[in-house]
């Protein structure tokens, strides 16, 4: 059956609870490793093969194929904090080799200032090691990382430019994805003391807060700025329908990201932020029943269009932090157990299947036809994140391990 599109009968089941999460944790936890055992078997095989040399990390799948990328592509850490997540969930030795091994090939990004991505290549990698680990020389490359990410922030606009490429048609992009990067900012403060990446965390999302959203709380992509003024030049999308539609995936970040500020800042503004993003995105009239969306709320072929379960993973963590903050917070969970109830009964590979991802049907780009309906490794990492996040909160544990100053 082609999930993109879920007949009646899907939905009624899942309605109906009979796909509820009814499977422990640790076998849910046995199948990603399972899955993931047989992925780092296939991501070997790909890496000897290929045609240029440090092309490790199994990112998707094209036309069936595994695609591994190098250290420099956007997602180079998410394989590697899955790693760190079965070894957080299993204690087991193995993972704990292997997240090592594919952390240490990101470490070269720590001097790379062409990307804004750095927060998902070394925070989802390295921040998470050093979380479970203390190893001196991870909280190294942490600080280094976030010190080269600082020198994308343009005082004068107020936020991180994003990219280095369309710079006719964008000369200073900030993308909403930019906001999960922030994280690695107020860590290397809480690891340092040294208030200058906070400072500069802070101002980047006033800025988002202040120009990437619309009166019902739903975000642009890409907002194009004048890096001389400071001055909004364009409100666009990128991987969106459309420059007014709301890409699944963008509103992810948004809640997310917001939720994440107000943990490191405690400043109510971000707070309220991210409470009304979840606002929009549940009360959309085109948010499926079992609260995996659309690629884009506006998508026009709604209910023929992909889902994309990497949002949806997305906002399921970002809502069970989220819950700990807000007076809405029983209702979050409500609803982030119901995707997590929805990705594991549904939208999860078989066993064997998918060369190894946990989860199948996400979304990268759908207007460029780019990893439409396939597995991410972004969706699995926050996937397992979300599942941790379920367990700590079922523990009355803190739902996000905090590292400070030594």
């Amino acid at each position: 059956m082609n999930k993109k599109f879920f007949p009646a009968l899907v939905l009624s089941l899942v309605i109906s609870g009979c796909f509820a999460q009814k499977q422990s944790l640790t076998k849910v936890f046995a199948d990603a490793e399972t899955q993931t055992l047989q992925l780092l078997k296939e991501a070997a095989a790909t890496e000897k093969s290929a045609a240029t040399p440090g092309v490790f990390t199994p990112r998707t799948l094209e036309n069936g194929n595994l695609r591994n990328v190098a250290s420099r592509d956007w997602t180079s850490g998410f394989f590697p904090g899955v790693l760190w997540y079965l070894y957080d969930f299993t204690g087991k030795k193995q993972w704990l080799q292997e997240a090592k091994t594919y952390t240490a090939q990101v470490e070269k990004e720590k001097t790379n200032g062409t990307t804004h991505d750095m927060g998902f290549k070394v925070y989802c990698s390295f921040g998470n090691g050093y979380r479970l680990t203390k190893d001196p020389a991870y909280r190294e490359v942490i600080i280094q990382s976030a010190r080269t990410l600082a020198t994308r922030f343009n005082p004068t606009v107020g936020a991180i430019k994003s990219w280095d490429h369309h710079n006719d048609v964008w000369p200073f992009p900030v993308i909403i994805d930019n906001m999960m990067n922030l994280e690695l900012l107020f860590e290397a403060t809480n690891l340092t003391g040294d208030s200058t990446y906070y400072k500069v965390a802070v101002a980047h999302a006033n800025t988002t807060m202040k120009n990437h959203f619309r009166p019902d709380y739903s975000s642009y992509h890409v907002i194009a700025y004048d890096p001389a003024t400071g001055k909004v030049l364009k409100k666009n999308t990128h991987q969106g329908f459309s420059h007014e539609s709301a890409w699944a995936r963008g509103q992810a970040w948004a809640l997310y990201g917001y939720t994440l500020c107000y943990r490191e800042t405690r400043d109510k503004a971000y707070l309220a932020q991210a409470e009304n993003v979840a606002k929009f995105i549940f009360s959309n009239p085109h948010m499926p029943a079992d609260l995996v969306p659309y690629w884009d709320f506006d998508a026009p072929g709604i209910p023929n269009e992909p889902r994309d379960a990497s949002a949806a993973a997305v906002i399921a963590s970002g809502l069970y932090e989220l819950s700990t903050y807000s007076s809405a917070g029983k209702d979050y969970v409500a609803k982030a157990d119901k995707i997590l109830a929805s990705l594991t009964g549904i939208y999860r590979s078989p066993i064997g299947g998918n060369k190894g991802f946990i989860l199948g049907h996400s979304t990268g780009s759908k207007p460029s036809n780019s990893e439409v309906d396939v597995p991410l490794n972004y969706a699995d990492y926050y996937y397992l994140e979300a599942l941790l996040r379920q367990k700590r909160l079922a523990e009355k544990k803190s739902v996000v391990e905090l590292n400070k100053k030594n």
